[in-house]
């Protein structure tokens, strides 16, 4: 049974734009491309890809001070609600709700919403993944606050951040700008009118958004009142939002054959192809953070230095004649490499994946291969 509830506080006449601010965590994601320590019950969110913390602890820390615990939501897969439970030991259980199946952001999104609004009538949704990277913490939450007051400016408003692109990247979606906006506060950030939200593209077309300096990488955070966003999924997806409807209305004694019943039978859809492209009034902020969504092996690159080699390691290594490599080991077992130039290596204690760089993609092919002989020990 879903039962979330927060302390609403009801001693003022007016509340303040950050005391409506609630943050809702997506952390239902496999992770399959950072096989093989990523597996179904301990997906990317779950591991210490950079620092000492996991993914969804940094997230979750990356919170404290702007919002606070008790207006905090995660959804997540039904298999995953217990190990985040497990990690976030100062959550309340309630806090972590488990989707008995995968349809995508949109009725992720709406669920949310949906629960936020028998809570706080006037609740304002800043919601994110669990699986970026994101520094410094003060400019992160400096940017929330903002784009808060974007929301209260503009109550129909829908708030996106974009980061500005370094490299012709196919494997994000891109938002591109129009006209400026007037910031409504004393601090703000570039902001832009949404012109168009474009798909993953090829990569000449990936080239061309790079060089118009018009395009932005979708980074997948957005922040609106949770109202909003309901109502305009009533909108453009009835048939969803009735079923989530459905779901949060229903007793204590129905909800255990509800839930299930009415999510599964849900058509699965992206919130921006769902709501974000058809949406009149959305506004871009420009990411005033640094930021990284960690998609895959390669991405330690970026996060960790490299030797005079070249070579990013995390782990016990000997390289001889080695250049360009991302190892991931442990302090227990040597890693050695001898001639070998521009490949990830990954141990673990039951599996050990060896690729070339250009091939990482494929990773998700092994998962898939792994599954059809049924080693499902190794999933």
């Amino acid at each position: 049974m879903i039962s979330w509830s927060v302390k609403i506080i009801t001693d003022q006449p007016t509340r303040s734009i950050e005391k409506m601010l609630y943050a809702v965590i997506m952390a239902g994601g496999s992770g399959t491309r950072f096989w093989p320590e990523s597996r179904s019950d301990r997906p990317k969110q779950l591991l210490r890809i950079s620092g000492e913390e996991t993914l969804i602890q940094a997230t979750v820390n990356r919170l404290e001070g702007i919002i606070p615990s008790q207006r905090l939501l995660i959804i997540t897969g039904q298999q995953l609600v217990q190990p985040i439970r497990e990690q976030l030991p100062d959550l309340t259980p309630s806090a972590v709700v488990g989707e008995p199946c995968r349809r995508d952001t949109a009725p992720c999104i709406g669920l949310a919403a949906q629960l936020l609004l028998k809570q706080d009538p006037e609740a304002v949704m800043a919601v994110m993944p669990a699986d970026h990277v994101i520094s410094p913490t003060s400019t992160f939450q400096d940017a929330l606050r903002y784009a808060a007051e974007l929301v209260e400016e503009r109550p129909g408003r829908l708030v996106t951040f974009g980061i500005r692109p370094t490299y012709p990247a196919q494997i994000f979606g891109y938002i591109e700008r129009g006209e400026a906006l007037p910031s409504p506060g004393a601090k703000g950030f570039p902001t832009f009118q949404v012109q168009m939200f474009r798909e993953k593209p090829n990569g000449p077309t990936a080239q061309k958004f790079l060089d118009s300096g018009r395009f932005y990488w979708n980074s997948g955070i957005f922040v609106w009142k949770a109202k909003t966003i309901d109502a305009a999924l009533a909108e453009r997806e009835p048939a969803m939002h009735q079923r989530l409807q459905a779901i949060a209305a229903a007793s204590e004694a129905e909800f255990p054959e509800v839930f299930p019943r009415e999510f599964e039978a849900i058509q699965g859809k992206s919130i921006d192809y769902a709501v974000m492209e058809h949406y009149e009034d959305v506004a871009v902020v420009e990411a005033p953070f640094t930021w990284d969504d960690v998609g895959s092996w390669r991405s330690l690159a970026r996060l960790y230095p490299q030797d005079e080699h070249g070579n990013t390691v995390i782990g016990r290594h000997v390289g001889i004649n080695s250049t360009g490599l991302i190892v991931r080991g442990d302090d227990e077992r040597l890693i050695v490499t001898l001639g070998m130039k521009d490949c990830i290596i990954v141990h673990t204690p039951d599996a050990t994946l060896v690729a070339n760089k250009n091939d990482e993609e494929a990773v998700r092919e092994v998962v898939a291969e792994i599954k059809r002989r049924g080693w499902r020990e190794l999933l």
